[in-house]
């Protein structure tokens, strides 16, 4: 059973409430994301041949998590487009310029959810707006949970792997350079990976 699973009656039997299941509902409550041990990653198709991977590794987030109704959850998060690395420096350059996410006029990309879902078993889905430099749009982010344990040191932690695409042009992105053979040298298309280990706010 999932962390925000719920049973639902069929067509055909009586409405009954679903008994919350206490050790689900025991999750419920809030969780500060913790950057040491996540990961917000993207990939995208350069030269129409191969694929560039970069992550950003400032940012901080917020999960309000209720173990008995999914759509009552809730996150938000807060990234620093310097911290943008690609393992190259003239390319994470060329990404902070205005050409790109122009980080000096807008140092943050944000999120923050409108709804969310469960999806079935360990699958749910976080719908919110999305923007970046002065352009805010809806994007929906596919979420597996991992599980959730107490680490070492006491603390109460959970997991997510998490998933999306975007289209860069649609929040202003659209520097590119046509390549001879035809094509483009970067994709419009964004996938979007994250790992999440979020620790429960005393």
């Amino acid at each position: 059973m999932g962390l925000f699973s719920r049973s639902t009656a069929t067509a055909t039997a009586p409405a009954t409430t679903a008994a919350v299941d206490p050790a689900l509902a025991a999750l419920t409550g809030t969780y500060t994301i913790d950057p040491a041990h996540s990961s917000i990653g993207f990939t995208a198709r350069h030269a129409m041949v191969t694929n560039v991977r970069g992550a950003f590794t400032d940012y901080e987030g917020t999960l309000v998590l209720d173990g008995s109704d999914p759509s009552a959850s809730a996150a938000s998060l807060d990234i620093r487009i310097a911290s943008i690395d690609t393992g190259s420096g003239d390319r994470d350059g060329h990404l902070r310029s205005g050409d790109f996410f122009d980080a000096e006029r807008f140092p943050l990309m944000t999120f923050r959810s409108t709804s969310a879902e469960a999806l079935g078993g360990e699958d749910y889905r976080i719908t919110g707006d999305l923007t970046i430099k002065d352009v805010t749009r809806p994007v929906a982010i596919d979420l597996e949970f991992n599980g959730a344990a107490k680490d070492p040191f006491g603390n109460e932690r959970v997991g997510f792997e998490g998933k999306a695409e975007i289209l860069r042009s649609e929040w202003g992105l659209t520097w590119n350079a046509a390549l001879e053979t035809g094509g483009v040298l970067v994709s419009d298309k964004i996938k979007l990976k994250f790992e999440i280990s979020a620790i429960r706010t005393a």
